[in-house]
């Protein structure tokens, strides 16, 4: 199977429990909540995504023809002073990772010696040997991915009610302030709710706040 990749890039994890954790995020071109493109926004099931993952032009993208090829192009972005003794990170995210994403990719990031984290919308299941997910669920659509490692909500969303995933099976819950020009209100919304509803954590996008990708 090929691979169609927007960007690899290495940064540090911005969100979630995991913020502050050099990783190499591979950015899989397409998603299927919104084509990406600016006139099909008002239509799509996702209308705040901030997010370019259209086409595989930016920095280290390409189509890749194997998974060995990208895994490859992925370990050449992290530092070889930083394998050990920790896993070097890779964040597969999109778009949506879970529409390209399959065991013998993993496998492959696997055999560099990664531990492999995925960003998900939690509309798709995914592939065996996923060290790390992290599932962000869209107002309006259903998910099937009911269990990982974090929750992430973006809040608020009209029709996205924390109290509806409280149930699920996740070690960690997330809600995440909607960006945009309501922003502050967001911010202090979020952590209202969360000092009411404890079993939920604040994340703030750190990769934002700090300047860097």
């Amino acid at each position: 199977m090929s691979y169609s990749i927007k960007e690899i890039y290495y940064t540090l994890q911005g969100e979630g429990a995991q913020v502050g954790r050099p990783a190499v995020f591979c950015r899989f071109s397409g998603c299927n909540l919104w084509s990406g493109r600016e006139e099909d926004r008002p239509q799509s099931r996702c209308r705040f995504c901030d997010t370019d993952f259209l086409g595989t032009n930016g920095p280290g993208g390409g189509n890749f023809q194997n998974p060995k090829d990208l895994a490859e192009a992925v370990r050449a972005k992290f530092p070889a002073t930083g394998l050990k003794p920790r896993r070097p990170l890779v964040v597969c995210t999109g778009g949506e990772p879970l529409l390209q994403m399959d065991e013998p990719l993993v496998s492959a990031f696997h055999h560099l010696g990664f531990e492999v984290a995925v960003e998900t919308n939690g509309t798709l299941l995914p592939p065996s040997g996923i060290d790390w997910i992290c599932v962000s669920p869209k107002a309006g659509v259903e998910i099937k991915l009911r269990s990982g490692d974090e929750l992430k909500l973006v809040f608020p969303q009209e029709g996205l009610e924390p109290e509806n995933f409280t149930s699920l099976e996740f070690h960690d819950f997330f809600l995440q302030p909607k960006d945009g020009p309501g922003l502050e209100q967001n911010i202090q919304e979020t952590i209202r709710y969360c000092l009411e509803h404890p079993r939920w954590r604040l994340s703030l996008q750190m990769h934002k706040i700090a300047g860097i990708r």
